[in-house]
């Protein structure tokens, strides 16, 4: 089955940055689309950024500018890069998988980890 792994997460001070990586693995050999969702406290999940086959990324207004989401469709992993950090940005950040079929569409999920934003 499909499994989503992430990393990088942790503490950061304001304009630090940080880099969290999603690998995933399994029977999927490429996902049609995959990226970063995150819900801080007391909020919604948002999505944050995406990624499709063609390198096309889409990014939540808040964050343009600031991170970049890259993949390597051959190992199904995802990047992103998180600079000029801001408290705000502060979340459980999930990796997502879509993948799209002639039956229905299929989303996967990491379980998640953490980013703080602090002085």
């Amino acid at each position: 089955q499909v499994q989503l792994v992430e990393s990088g997460g942790g503490l950061v001070q304001p304009g630090g940055s940080l880099r969290l990586s999603c690998a995933a693995s399994g029977s999927i050999a490429s996902f049609n689309a995959m990226g970063w969702y995150r819900q801080g406290p007391g909020k919604e999940r948002e999505l944050v950024a995406r990624i499709t086959e063609d390198g096309s990324a889409y990014y939540v207004d808040s964050v343009k500018g600031r991170f970049t989401i890259s993949r390597d469709n051959a190992k199904n992993t995802i990047d992103l890069q998180m600079n000029s950090l801001k408290p705000e940005d502060t979340a459980v950040y999930y990796c997502n998988a879509h993948l799209v079929t002639w039956a229905r569409e299929y989303d996967y999920w990491g379980q998640g980890t953490q980013v703080t934003v602090s002085s």
